[in-house]
């Protein structure tokens, strides 16, 4: 498998451009591979312009959805979650209470566009959790473009 941007496999990435594109075009701003305080990294986390966080895993095989008993980890740090996957993956599994329904969104995309297939309900994090996170979330977006714009501050602040 051909690697891409921020290490997601090719195929992912495809997806994560696809989903970023329908998310700006609805003015909500995403990063890719987001670190978490449990740990966890979110393929994609985003603000919508009311200020509340999305999180979009991305599973592009049966099995890796499948295989998937993490994502649940993921909804203390969001007000919205979604599952991200590309069109023709055998989707039947998120409709099973494991995997959540009445909390969990779909978006379908490839590298060009991307559509929500099943909103996501929102689920509000409370205002200081929420304030914590975003600004962890712009704190990460403005080290990335600093360090894009001069690699030779990649090791400092590294927010340990």
């Amino acid at each position: 498998m051909t690697e891409s941007v921020q290490g997601l496999p090719e195929t992912a990435a495809m997806v994560a451009r696809g989903i970023a594109r329908l998310f700006a075009r609805n003015d909500i701003w995403c990063i890719p591979e987001m670190p978490l305080r449990n740990g966890r990294r979110a393929d994609l986390m985003g603000v919508d312009p009311k200020g509340r966080l999305i999180i979009v895993e991305i599973k592009v095989q049966r099995g890796d959805l499948l295989g998937d008993g993490k994502w649940p980890d993921y909804l203390e740090f969001c007000d919205r979650f979604f599952w991200g996957v590309p069109p023709g993956l055998d989707r039947s599994a998120l409709e099973g209470p494991d995997y959540r329904p009445d909390i969990c969104g779909i978006i379908v995309a490839d590298g060009y566009d991307g559509e929500i297939v099943r909103p996501a309900p929102l689920q509000p994090l409370a205002a200081a959790r929420r304030k914590v996170e975003i600004e962890r979330l712009a704190r990460a977006s403005l080290r990335r473009m600093t360090v894009a714009g001069d690699p030779h501050c990649a090791p400092w602040g590294t927010g340990r």
